[in-house]
C-alpha cells in the first residue's frame, strides 16, 4: 500500500515531465505548460505522505520545500482559484498539519527519522543533499519567474534537476527504493533535451545580435 501511494506520485512526476517534454518538443523551445505545476503538486502531496509513512526524511525535506513554489506557479497560471475552495483549503493545510503533529511529537520522530537503524545518519545526509538541491531548482525557478512576472523554466532550473536526480537515483540504489529509482531515472533524459533546447534558444539569441 505504501509502495503503491510512491508508485502513484512518481506517476505525476512522470507525467508533468512529458507532458512539459512534448509541449516544449512541439514549440522547439522550453515552456512551462500548466499541467506541469497541476501534477507536480498531485505527485508532491502523494510522495509527502509516502515520505511520511516510510520515516524517509530526506524525501518529506524535499517535497515540502517545493510545496508551494507549485501553488504560487498555480495561482500565476490562474488555476488555483479555479480549484474548489475545499480543495485548495486540504491541499494548503496538509503538509502544515503534518509538520504539526511531527513537532508535538519531535522526541519520538528525531528517534523514528535520524536515529533509524535502516537509514544510516550518513545515509540520510547524502540523500537529504540530493533533495534539497533536487527542489532548490524550484526556490531558483521561483524567483526567476517572479522578477518576470511569468512562470518559465530557465537552463538552471534543468542543470539542478539533472544533479540533484542522479544524487536521488544514487541515494535510492543504496535505500533499494523502486519508487525513487524508477521515478527518478525516468526525468533524465527530459532534463538533458530541456537543456539542449535552452542552449539552442540561447545560441540564437547571440547570432541575432
Amino acid at each position: 500500500m505504501i509502495y503503491a501511494i510512491g508508485f502513484a506520485a512518481q506517476l505525476f512526476f512522470s507525467a508533468r515531465i512529458l507532458v512539459q517534454w512534448i509541449a516544449s518538443e512541439r514549440a522547439k523551445k522550453v515552456l512551462s505548460p500548466s499541467l506541469f505545476w497541476v501534477f507536480s503538486l498531485l505527485g508532491s502531496y502523494l510522495l509527502f505522505i509516502y515520505g511520511w509513512l516510510r520515516n524517509d526524511f530526506s524525501i518529506m525535506l524535499g517535497q515540502f520545500i517545493a510545496y508551494y513554489i507549485y501553488i504560487w506557479n498555480l495561482q500565476e497560471k490562474g488555476l488555483w482559484k479555479r480549484v474548489y475552495r475545499f480543495v485548495r483549503i486540504v491541499l494548503f493545510l496538509t503538509p502544515l498539519l503534518a509538520i504539526y503533529f511531527v513537532l508535538k511529537d519531535a522526541s519520538g520522530f528525531v528517534h523514528s527519522v535520524f536515529l533509524n537503524e535502516n537509514i544510516p545518519l550518513g545515509l540520510l545526509l547524502f540523500g537529504s543533499a540530493g533533495q534539497i538541491i533536487f527542489t532548490l531548482r524550484f526556490v531558483y525557478q521561483f524567483f526567476y519567474s517572479y522578477k518576470r512576472h511569468e512562470s518559465t523554466l530557465p537552463i538552471v532550473f534543468w542543470l539542478l534537476s539533472l544533479l540533484g536526480s542522479g544524487i536521488i537515483i544514487c541515494y535510492g540504489i543504496f535505500r533499494q527504493d523502486p519508487v525513487l529509482i524508477l521515478g527518478q531515472s525516468f526525468g533524465f533524459v527530459a532534463y538533458l533535451r530541456n537543456i539542449l533546447l535552452s542552449r539552442k534558444k540561447a545560441d540564437s539569441k547571440i547570432a541575432k545580435q
